[in-house]
């Protein structure tokens, strides 16, 4: 699970790489802890990886899993924009097939009004839920069909004509705040199929590595292929959303890492309940089958000391071409999460490194 590489890698660590360094946090509910505390950690977070010169902070949308409290993205990013100055905050992302394009412009409107250049919009289509909650989202309208994930790409189009200037006194909906607050719009993905929409729509591209290995260089590639110039950019701009641990030796984030493989192993039995401990995951009695199953299912994750992370970001970015990298670390500790954000930052040149 560990990444390792060449001595090319290793004579650059240190070096400063100017594509820059974002996050994804999933305010990770622990075993112990509650989403209160989660959504804390996550606040006292947004401000520590600001100072360490992190570009980005995303939180995704989930529903009904209760190891993640980020279920209300729009909420939770006017808390973090408040606790911050500086770094761009926003959504990675909002599952638009649960929600109606207006209420979502109205949302991220108000956030742009509030916090102007410093919101980000990423757009998922992938529901990931199960029919009760769809449900109990209300995804439907009464009376009528829900249309859900294959009404995505008009529904993408209709959100961000909200945004644009509109005629005053106009009889179509209009979103306020709307016209004249964009923010910064991705399309997130994890399908070749994704790629190809971002690209005819002229959007940024995040794909989900972590979510999706397999399916990356086809991806990026098809994206690039199918590329349209639009009203909100101009050439292609890609985004890869990585799994990564660092901690002071590979040893030890390899043992924190535990964590995410017990995880991974739960969830294929359909247990989606916390996040355990690394204690807990030692103690686990693995089969030689399941450690097969994490083993490989953990095979494209960047984990180990600062060197090895360093070499992983490289490589990745060298294989991609990717504009930017977003970092995606789930540990048990928010300590264990802020230095593996630190010690990134220092090994990636975005802080000088300390003695």
């Amino acid at each position: 699970m560990v990444t390792n590489g060449n001595n090319l890698g290793r004579r650059a660590y240190g070096e400063r790489r100017m594509i820059p360094l974002s996050i994804l946090d999933h305010a990770t509910v622990a075993t112990g802890s509650t989403p209160a505390q989660a959504l804390r950690e996550t606040t006292e977070l947004s401000g520590v990886v600001e100072r360490l010169g992190y570009h980005r902070l995303w939180v995704a949308e989930y529903h009904c899993v209760s190891a993640i409290a980020s279920s209300a993205p729009a909420v939770l990013i006017a808390h973090l924009a408040n606790a911050t100055s500086t770094m761009r905050v926003g959504a990675g992302g909002v599952i638009l097939p649960n929600h109606s394009p207006l209420a979502v412009a109205e949302q991220f409107g108000t956030l742009e009004a509030l916090h102007p250049g410093r919101i980000d919009l990423g757009l998922g289509r992938t529901p990931g839920i199960d029919p009760q909650t769809a449900r109990a989202l209300r995804r439907a309208n009464q009376g009528a069909p829900d249309r859900g994930a294959d009404s995505f790409p008009d529904d993408v189009v209709e959100l961000i004509n909200y945004f644009l200037p509109h005629d005053v006194g106009t009889s179509h909906a209009f979103a306020t705040p709307g016209s004249g607050y964009l923010p910064e719009v991705w399309w997130l993905g994890s399908s070749t199929f994704s790629a190809q929409l971002a690209g005819m729509l002229g959007l940024p591209f995040a794909f989900a590595y972590h979510f999706a290995p397999n399916l990356l260089d086809p991806a990026l590639s098809i994206y690039r292929a199918s590329f349209q110039p639009s009203l909100l950019l101009e050439k292609p701009r890609v985004m890869v959303a990585a799994s990564v641990l660092c901690a002071p030796t590979d040893e030890e984030a390899r043992w924190l890492a535990g964590s995410t493989a017990l995880g991974i192993l739960q969830r294929r039995s359909g247990d989606v309940g916390l996040l355990s401990s690394p204690e807990e995951a030692e103690a686990y009695p693995f089969t030689s089958a399941e450690r097969k199953f994490v083993d490989e299912a953990m095979a494209t994750h960047v984990i180990g000391d600062p060197q090895t992370v360093h070499e992983g970001l490289t490589l990745l970015q060298q294989r991609t071409k990717a504009d930017e990298l977003m970092l995606s670390t789930r540990t048990y500790s928010l300590e264990a999460r802020v230095r593996s954000f630190t010690l990134a930052a220092q090994s990636w040149g975005l802080v000088q490194l300390t003695s």
